[in-house]
């Protein structure tokens, strides 16, 4: 059974990788999942591992660095930064996925690992049954307020906003920030409740009150709930013609 090690200082992205992995490819064993660069270390001095995927950002020791004495373990870099490529593939990389990583992504490199020990795999047909088998649209959230962690249910949302890697959940009240990229957040959330607005922003339909164009043609969403407004993108912009 081929093993993998998995290397990320995001648990939530860690975990995520896992999930993923473990339905693109049964087969493979995921024996060590590290939070930093020194543990990755560790893990491939105590065992032989087929693939590690590494982030490159880590504490510690980076994921280039821990890559330079994986010795016979392929390596794939999971990474939030395009500039390393060049440098990924000196270190003999196999693979060099940009996160947020998605499902055909992922699948992509699952068949170029397996490519050589097993037959080809069928890459349209994995993405029709994962398409087949999506995932309800997310209900809940986990967010952290100091010490404390909280639910936040997706009905009390009134709009996502991108912040760097992260996003910020703004209730009618209170401002928090998740783990979760826009990009990826906007994939579990339910169509019909939720539009985006613009490259940083996801609304809640239910929570806009109207649109205006102001006299340089730019579009502007008012909130039923929150003073200040937000930017419409021209380019999602059609979807509002009929409000």
């Amino acid at each position: 059974m081929p093993t993998a090690l998995i290397a990320d200082d995001e648990p939530l992205l860690a975990e995520h990788l896992v999930s993923r992995l473990a339905e693109l490819w049964p087969a493979l064993e995921v024996v060590a999942v590290a939070a930093n660069g020194l543990e990755a270390m560790a893990a491939l001095g105590a065992r032989t591992i087929d693939f590690a995927f590494l982030d490159i950002r880590m504490p510690g020791l980076t994921g280039l660095q821990v890559a330079q004495v994986a010795g016979q373990t392929r390596v794939i870099f999971v990474t939030a930064f395009d500039e390393y490529a060049l440098a990924a593939f000196d270190s003999a990389a196999v693979d060099y996925l940009l996160k947020p990583v998605s499902d055909a992504r992922l699948a992509q490199c699952v068949a170029r690992l397996q490519r050589e020990a097993r037959p080809e795999v069928d890459l349209a047909a994995v993405l029709a049954q994962l398409a087949g088998r999506a995932a309800p649209a997310l209900t809940w959230l986990t967010v952290g307020l100091g010490d404390t962690t909280r639910l936040v249910h997706v009905d009390e949302v009134i709009y996502f906003e991108a912040n760097q890697k992260y996003t910020d959940v703004v209730t009618a009240s209170e401002r928090h920030l998740i783990r979760t990229p826009l990009k990826e957040l906007l994939t579990q959330l339910d169509a019909n409740r939720f539009a985006q607005i613009h490259r940083g922003l996801i609304v809640s339909l239910p929570a806009v009150a109207r649109i205006q164009r102001d006299l340089l043609g730019r579009y502007q969403v008012h909130l039923h709930q929150r003073p200040e407004t937000l930017p419409l993108s021209r380019s999602f912009a059609g979807q509002f013609r009929q409000m």
